[in-house]
């Protein structure tokens, strides 16, 4: 499948912005099953240069400044994705959780050393006993991690209901536990919390997801907006996407722009302003399939 995404951003201005510095994580990511093929990035007012650079997890971000007045920015980033399931690494039978938990423990090859630093705490997500707790039953003594993650990643999708306005980025991972309310990004730190609360390596990762459904298809929860989700990392297997928002692994629906710890080391657009008074945002994200697969977008 090849999608077309189109991303945009629009602050309106109170009063005069004098300047304003910002950092884009709206380039998708190259890896199995995915391949960007095209980006183009389109600012208002236009920016005198743009500074691409890769991150310290391998994602590409766009850095720009604006040094004029204006009431109002808008940023929109155009790309195309392929995305084919098939070219994934075939899932083999993951070994135990506990295993799996004392392997990060000892192991000191350098896919697990990489993996190791997803088990500490960051700046949205710090293991608690209560988060280990509620992910407790889903952890059988021996039971095979992807199939425990499964099952919780299904838990959290039916325990929790998805609104908007029950949170904002600074909820607390407990405040979301016990109101059991959220959004997207909410759901993808505390299932995170769980697993890391268990010894276990997790990371959060930014995307989007398909807007439109073919015949028979169900409209999956978190469209029309940039998408959060999470993956664990399993010996053997890599890392294995989960969307708790809607309760599965990743699907051809789910096209991957970055990752990291938690929220705050890939959040789409990032930046400070200079005056302007106060603004609102509005936020539209497009992911179609690209009927004109060989029409450039820039």
């Amino acid at each position: 499948m090849i999608y077309h995404i189109r991303h945009n951003t629009t602050y309106k201005y109170a009063t005069s912005a004098e300047a304003c510095h910002n950092l884009l994580r709206l380039d998708p990511r190259t890896m199995p099953g995915q391949k960007c093929l095209e980006v183009a990035l389109h600012v208002e007012p236009k920016p005198a240069k743009v500074h691409t650079y890769v991150d310290y997890f391998g994602n590409r971000v766009r850095s720009f400044a604006v040094f004029q007045p204006h009431e109002e920015l808008s940023i929109t980033s155009e790309s195309k994705v392929e995305v084919d399931l098939a070219a994934r690494p075939r899932e083999v039978p993951s070994p135990s959780w506990s295993d799996v938990r004392r392997s990060l423990r000892v192991d000191r090859n350098d896919v697990t050393i990489d993996a190791l630093q997803y088990v500490f705490d960051s700046v949205y997500i710090r293991a608690s006993a209560a988060l280990a707790e509620y992910a407790k039953p889903n952890f059988a003594k021996g039971r095979p991690l992807l199939e425990a993650v499964n099952e919780l990643t299904t838990r959290v999708y039916k325990d929790f209901a998805y609104d908007p306005a029950a949170t904002t980025i600074d909820t607390k991972i407990e405040d979301v536990l016990e109101r059991r309310r959220g959004v997207c990004q909410d759901f993808a730190h505390l299932q995170i919390g769980c697993l890391k609360s268990l010894g276990l390596a997790a990371r959060y990762v930014s995307g989007y997801l398909r807007t439109e459904c073919g015949p028979g298809q169900v409209r999956l929860q978190g469209a029309d907006a940039s998408h959060a989700w999470l993956s664990v990392f399993c010996p053997d297997n890599g890392w294995v996407d989960f969307d708790p928002t809607n309760g599965c692994q990743v699907t051809d629906q789910h096209i991957t722009l970055g990752w990291g710890r938690d929220f705050h080391d890939v959040s789409p657009i990032k930046g400070v302003v200079l005056g302007g008074g106060g603004s609102t945002l509005s936020v539209a994200v497009d992911v179609i399939l690209d009927a004109e697969a060989t029409k450039s977008i820039a």
